[in-house]
């Protein structure tokens, strides 16, 4: 029975992004997707291109009377991020995603729905499958790896395009024309630890924090959602204080880029300690569900009996460790001073695993600013050092600086208040887009990123709405028929 999805207009969009979620394509392992995207270019016998690194650049001449104007590169990456419920049985390895129509929205059934960045992709596709729609030039690139260190974006040469307008359509709101971005680097802290034999005379827990929002650790960074690393650590901070908790293995969050949603811990007390345990964390949990219950209706925090664990860690290291976790910053560090409302710097902290002697945290730090940038990177690594952490930064990658002078933004504006009555917003966001790393080998190039309204990315709650694709659409079709003419 044909999906409803299909049916969904405009119908080339939809039944391409139908597709595109058939196949897996998580970062890193693009290889199905890859092969996807070249049988499509080359069965509309389009020149396609997969560079060394697994870009995919598929070109389409100019319709008749468009070959005067500028070449437009029409850009989105291929892969996607990952993320479920935990009781949602699902291999992103092998199974494609599973979506349905919640009124206005496309959305997935306990997963990240794909639409961050697959509606671009598909949009993409519905303009180089097309026999009517008008356009100069085009030269569609797919890169990989967006999502967990934009490798592609990073490892494309120059010379490879000859575009001089890049329409990027990778943001959320489609009311925005974004002209600027966040950069970001990667945090690691790890250190081991020293295993003990548990104690005897020990009764084992298991605390389960689940059904936070999450989200984008960029552009839902302010919002003041719950991080579930930092309500864990709160609860085995106030248990060790309280009771002397013991920690055997702590597996909280999971992508860099995205608010953790759950964390789980085993943890053990002396067998003496059970009421005044359980009492104490009843009434820290009850203030923690006060302070989230306007934003994070849905938190659940259970502890229930487990079995005594082997091994717990060294209660000193425990100590640092957790006061690590309390001083490390999490959330907004820096507004910008000079755009409204825009987060200039911001950390995530991600993912925290503590096992078999080892503890590894995981951070995503982002600003449109290097020097800040560097600042909080400063602060983390010395709250880190200071607990006897090595740490690593990895995966840098600059911001996009907004060009006030771009050619393509005035169309965009202009088409824009014509076509829907109401002035766009010029906005740049706090998101990680890869205008800034191509205008490195491209600095010639005059970029522009827009796209449908987008909700929940890198949440399983992500969806799309469905007359904002229509909207982005009509848009999209109007900006290519208005690229403006080459330089004489």
């Amino acid at each position: 029975m044909e999906s409803p999805i299909r049916k969904l207009q405009p119908v080339s969009i939809w039944n391409h992004f139908s597709d595109l979620n058939a196949v897996p394509r998580p970062s890193k392992k693009e290889e199905r997707i890859i092969e996807f995207m070249v049988n499509f270019g080359k069965n509309l016998m389009l020149e396609t291109i997969v560079d060394e690194i697994g870009n995919v650049i598929i070109k389409k001449p100019a319709t008749k009377g468009f070959e005067n104007k500028k070449t437009v590169v029409m850009q989105s990456h291929l892969d996607m991020v990952h993320q479920k419920n935990s009781e949602t049985v699902f291999d992103f390895e092998t199974q494609g995603i599973n979506m349905f129509i919640d009124g206005d929205w496309v959305t997935a059934d306990g997963t990240t729905l794909g639409a961050d960045n697959g509606l671009g992709v598909a949009a993409i596709m519905a303009v180089l499958s097309s026999n009517t729609i008008e356009h100069p030039t085009i030269e569609a690139l797919f890169t990989i790896d967006e999502e967990t260190g934009m490798t592609g974006a990073m490892g494309l040469k120059g010379g490879v395009l000859s575009g001089e307008i890049l329409l990027n359509l990778d943001t959320e709101e489609d009311d925005e024309i974004d002209v600027g971005c966040a950069g970001g680097i990667d945090v690691t802290a790890k250190r081991s630890y020293q295993e003990e034999t548990t104690p005897t005379e020990t009764l084992a827990f298991k605390i389960a924090i689940k059904g936070l929002q999450g989200g984008h650790s960029g552009m839902d960074i302010h919002k003041g959602l719950g991080n579930a690393n930092k309500i864990m650590n709160r609860l085995l901070y106030h248990g060790t204080e309280c009771v002397g908790l013991r920690i055997s293995n702590i597996d909280g969050g999971s992508l860099r880029n995205a608010i953790p949603r759950e964390s789980f811990s085993i943890i053990v007390i002396d067998e003496t300690e059970k009421e005044r345990f359980l009492l104490k964390m009843k009434n820290l949990i009850g203030l923690i569900k006060e302070e989230f219950k306007t934003i994070e209706p849905n938190l659940t925090i259970d502890i229930t009996n487990s079995k005594v664990p082997l091994k717990v860690m060294d209660l000193d290291i425990q100590k640092v460790f957790l006061k690590s976790i309390y001083s490390a910053l999490n959330g907004v560090y820096r507004m910008s001073p000079d755009i409204p409302n825009l987060v200039e710097t911001s950390n995530n902290i991600a993912k925290i695993t503590v096992s078999d002697g080892k503890i590894n945290i995981a951070c995503l730090t982002r600003s449109s600013s290097e020097s800040s940038k560097n600042d909080l990177v400063n602060a983390l690594t010395s709250c880190f050092e200071l607990a006897g952490f090595n740490v690593e930064l990895s995966g840098s990658y600059p911001g996009w600086q907004p060009n006030v002078d771009s050619e393509i933004l005035e169309v965009l504006t202009k088409l824009y208040e014509n076509l829907f009555n109401e002035k766009a917003k010029v906005e740049a966001c706090h998101a990680g887009l890869e205008c800034g790393i191509l205008g490195q080998n491209y600095p010639l190039m005059d970029m522009i990123s827009f796209g449908p309204t987008i909700k929940g990315a890198h949440s399983p709650d992500e969806r799309v709405s469905i007359t904002s694709v229509q909207k982005f659409w009509k848009f999209l079709l109007q900006i290519l028929k208005n690229i403006p003419e080459r330089n004489s």
